[in-house]
């Protein structure tokens, strides 16, 4: 009988635990690849710091509205009368008091704080929609060239080749202003979903590669297996070979690119946005508050150091996050 690599990890994972003695070996009999990879994680503090991190910055995205009624303050409110003659906060830090917990921006005087909470939900949903819409194609991509082969699978090589060989930043800058310009014109005041939209489908052009490679590459090393040759031999068809037979078995390093993926589109985002081709100013984001706050940074480094060192946990929190499910879904690591 030929078992897929899905069930011989979980047959390797019950064996090792039978070969044992006492109640721990006793606890993964029976226990699926999934469930195995869990407890892993569990064990993992840094997944767990990490882990804990990213749901409390999820949390603060999600209930961006709900903190902006608590709070009192919207962000689009400004405060001229808390601003000096040069248009600097008053008092302490930036202006940081109760009714401002991160200050005020100088210029316009606009709360830090709920900006930031409104940032940190723009960054998180443009982030996760592009590597969702990424990932999508690319496993879709690779899925097909890597199974069928062929024509196809050296058209869709070629395509990625040429996606690669595009210089992404400069086509960003040319690509986002011509398209603002196509449907909003000189003057037309772009909308904050038509500038998110625009972010989201930018990346989802260049960003798919990485993962159609990677799956490309898990499929043809399937192909040929026992148990794909067996689903072959009693008429199975290609739905049934693709969604039952080799996705289930490439899952994990499909999920362990995706959250890779997320803070390269948040930092690329950020980018974007700092150099002025990302989303306009109404829109909060941490790389335009980070361009706004370089003219102060001598007389107001609170302004730049709030959103710098939200998007710096935020990225790191990632990063160590999606290093930690790679070594949990991993049977042959030793963490």
């Amino acid at each position: 009988m030929s078992l897929s690599p899905v069930e011989g990890v979980a047959l390797a994972e019950i064996e090792s635990g039978a070969d044992g003695d006492g109640p721990a070996a006793k606890g993964v009999v029976g226990r699926s690849p999934g469930q195995l990879a869990w407890l892993r994680l569990r064990r993992d503090r840094t997944a767990v710091v990490s882990g804990v991190l990213l749901v409390f910055f999820m949390v603060l995205g999600l209930s961006a509205p709900l903190i902006e009624m608590a709070y009192g303050v919207g962000p689009r409110e400004q405060f001229q009368n808390l601003l000096d003659g040069n248009g600097m906060p008053l008092g302490y830090a930036g202006g940081v008091t109760g009714d401002h917990w991160f200050g005020l921006e100088p210029g316009l005087g606009r709360d830090i704080f709920v900006r930031l909470i409104y940032g940190l939900r723009t960054s998180l949903f443009i982030a996760l929609a592009a590597a969702l819409i990424t990932a999508t194609i690319g496993v879709a991509l690779g899925t097909l060239a890597g199974y069928l082969g062929g024509w196809l699978d050296a058209v869709i090589n070629w395509i990625t080749d040429l996606t690669l060989a595009m210089p992404f930043l400069i086509i960003a800058l040319a690509l986002t202003p011509a398209i603002t310009l196509r449907f909003y014109g000189e003057r037309g005041q772009v909308s904050s979903a038509f500038g998110v939209g625009v972010l989201i489908a930018v990346f989802a052009i260049f960003g798919w590669t990485g993962t159609a490679r990677l799956v490309r590459g898990q499929v043809i090393a399937l192909r040929e297996r026992e148990f794909v040759e067996a689903a072959k031999a009693s008429g199975a068809g290609l739905g049934h070979m693709l969604f039952r037979q080799l996705l289930p078995n490439i899952w994990a390093p499909i999920l362990v690119s995706f959250s890779l993926a997320v803070p390269q589109f948040i930092t690329s985002e950020a980018a974007l946005s700092f150099i002025g081709v990302g989303l306009s100013d109404e829109t909060p984001s941490f790389g335009r508050m980070i361009y706004d706050s370089l003219d102060y940074l001598q007389t107001d480094p609170a302004y730049v150091f709030f959103p710098g060192i939200t998007i710096f946990a935020l990225v790191f929190a990632f990063n160590l996050f999606g290093d930690a499910l790679r070594d949990a879904l991993d049977p042959k690591s030793s963490r």
